[in-house]
């Protein structure tokens, strides 16, 4: 008999539409393999929604803050039920870009350079500090956020008009803008499952070029990299996955600048939509979404 699964979508962060498509797409596919399946949304009712319902897993597609930071981790793991993707320290870890980066950066694997900003604290020389340590173009970006949500390249022009756009942080990162191509790398438990190239028409490959149809981002596999290059992106890729101790799938973004690769993030619950890159990745390498979605309903009862 087909297990009961609970997907979890939707929730309150800015990936909210994100995290209904995929919820959507999975429960679609679940249930076209004969699955029984519920759709709930991370409430107040919750608690009453898994007692009533007794599923055997539940598959997060939750995406953004309170889905994938460590803190709907913390409330599925009172429940003893198995949950899909990482467990509450890798989730928290990846999630928080400041602290995974200086993991990164301990661990020999290179980042874009960067401080944090604090509306807190009046900094009169933030222009000269970024001269003397970064550069301009920089990125400005939040420390908790994903899809690239109020990502900006800023210039000394823009930037102080940028920052006063997202105060409401309270604390964003200020990061080396690195040119060059964009490689996304997905791991599947300890297997490196593959890579691929993404094109953007617009500036980079920001929330529109990652969700908009219409953006028309190119999406090249497979990547054109000697196989030594690609072996090594896919080789940190999977560094990164264990150091941070994940769990399930997960995708790492990378910049390939001047013959090196710098990691920007890792994302431990990465879409799984119709314009999603690990579905894509996993398709080139012979793995059909629903053989995807049971590998990571699976991997979900070995978490320890």
């Amino acid at each position: 008999m087909k297990k009961k699964i609970l997907i979890l979508s939707g929730g309150i962060s800015k990936e909210r539409l994100i995290s209904l498509e995929t919820g959507l797409q999975v429960a679609r596919e679940l249930k076209k393999n004969g699955y029984k399946i519920k759709l709930s949304e991370p409430d107040n009712n919750l608690e009453k929604t898994i007692k009533k319902f007794k599923p055997n897993v539940i598959f997060n597609a939750l995406h953004g803050q309170f889905g994938e930071d460590g803190y709907i981790q913390t409330i599925l793991e009172q429940f003893k039920i198995p949950y899909t993707h990482s467990g509450v320290m890798a989730s928290s870890i990846a999630m928080d870009k400041e602290i995974s980066k200086k993991i990164f950066i301990n661990h020999k694997i290179k980042t874009p350079k960067f401080f944090t900003y604090s509306y807190d604290i009046k900094n009169f020389h933030l222009i000269k500090k970024i001269k003397l340590q970064l550069n301009f173009p920089v990125v400005v970006k939040p420390l908790n956020e994903g899809s690239s949500v109020n990502v900006f390249i800023c210039n000394e022009k823009n930037i102080i008009n940028v920052l006063n756009s997202v105060k409401n942080y309270k604390k964003v990162m200020i990061e080396e803008f690195i040119a060059g191509r964009e490689i996304q790398v997905a791991v599947m438990g300890n297997k490196k499952l593959g890579a691929i190239e993404l094109k953007p028409k617009r500036k980079f490959y920001d929330y529109k070029a990652k969700y908009n149809k219409n953006a028309k981002t190119k999406h090249i596999i497979p990547v054109k990299l000697t196989k030594s290059k690609l072996n090594k992106v896919l080789n940190i890729a999977l560094k990164a996955h264990k150091i941070i101790g994940c769990k399930g799938v997960t995708r790492s973004d990378f910049k390939f600048y001047n013959g090196k690769f710098y990691l920007l993030e890792i994302n431990t619950q990465p879409g799984m939509t119709k314009l999603s890159l690990v579905p894509e990745i996993a398709a080139y390498r012979g793995i059909s979404f629903i053989q995807l979605i049971e590998w990571i309903l699976k991997d979900a009862k070995t978490k320890k």
